[in-house]
């Protein structure tokens, strides 16, 4: 499996999926996943993208196959993700590539953008917000005090399965994608979820919107709390090149719900800024 080294000695997995035409120097996507989840979570995307993109998928630190093996508390930042998405990037040699997040990895891509702007040839991102809003803190708490507590009480497969439920799935999804996905978030120890949502609660991403020169791509769902709550406004009259696309939904699992159609987006965004076709008749 391929290991990268991070800054502070965390060994940092990724997985590569290729299926690009072998006499050809693919242009490179790396695609982070978000919250509790690794890179598992992309197989409904990969079979898209990997024809005409070579796809790197990085487990963030502590989960998926990176190491587990350092301080949570102290070890799990901002900094340190975005630290460890260029790690990754320059043990592949990778001048430049492109980057697609979903909720917290797009979160971190608004970050990585703005502070990488030779790197970062465009931006994806898959209902990301610009921070995690109050409403959106006390639905993760159920009826718990806190986020945290609710972890804590829940355990990770249970907390999983609660916010599937929720807010992130309807009620009609396939009950076995659903105890696949509760059984495969649950694999992760609760204490760096924990850690992992007191970074999140800190975020605030609209200082960098203006600072972001590769063009943009927002993916989200119709009618969520992202729209409601005044963002995409905020993003479309801060980041200079942005386009977005809406689904049918309230749901947050876009990439989930509809995985051929956000390729399909993400696929013509992409080709159309290298000058590269990426489709098959």
């Amino acid at each position: 499996m391929p290991f990268a080294k991070a800054h502070d000695g965390v060994q940092l997995h990724y997985r590569i999926h290729d299926y690009t035409d072998p006499w050809k120097k693919a242009p490179v996507l790396i695609l982070q996943h978000g919250f509790g989840r690794s890179s598992q979570f992309w197989y409904n995307m990969i079979p898209y993208l990997s024809r005409f993109y070579r796809v790197v998928c990085p487990d963030l630190r502590g989960l998926g196959e990176s190491s587990k093996d350092f301080d949570f508390e102290k070890g799990i930042t901002v900094d340190n993700y975005l630290r460890d998405i260029i790690s990754i990037a320059d043990s592949l040699e990778l001048e430049n590539f492109h980057y697609a997040g979903e909720s917290l990895g797009g979160m971190l891509g608004y970050a990585l953008a703005a502070n990488h702007p030779d790197r970062v040839r465009t931006l994806s991102l898959m209902s990301a917000s610009l921070s995690l809003r109050a409403d959106a803190q006390k639905a993760f708490a159920f009826d718990y005090p806190t986020w945290q507590d609710a972890l804590r009480a829940l355990g990770t497969k249970g907390w999983a399965a609660a916010a599937n439920k929720s807010t992130r799935f309807p009620p009609d999804m396939d009950p076995q994608l659903m105890e696949w996905y509760s059984s495969e978030f649950g694999k992760t120890d609760v204490n760096i979820l924990i850690a992992m949502s007191k970074v999140a609660v800190t975020l605030n991403l609209r200082p960098f919107l203006e600072k972001i020169a590769a063009p943009v791509l927002g993916l989200f769902p119709t009618g969520g709390a992202f729209a409601k709550s005044g963002e995409e406004q905020i993003l479309k009259s801060s980041v200079r090149n942005i386009s977005m696309v809406h689904f049918p939904t309230t749901y947050h699992m876009v990439w989930v719900l509809a995985p051929a159609a956000c390729a399909k987006h993400m696929l013509h965004f992409m080709a159309t800024n290298d000058g590269i076709v990426a489709h098959e008749s």
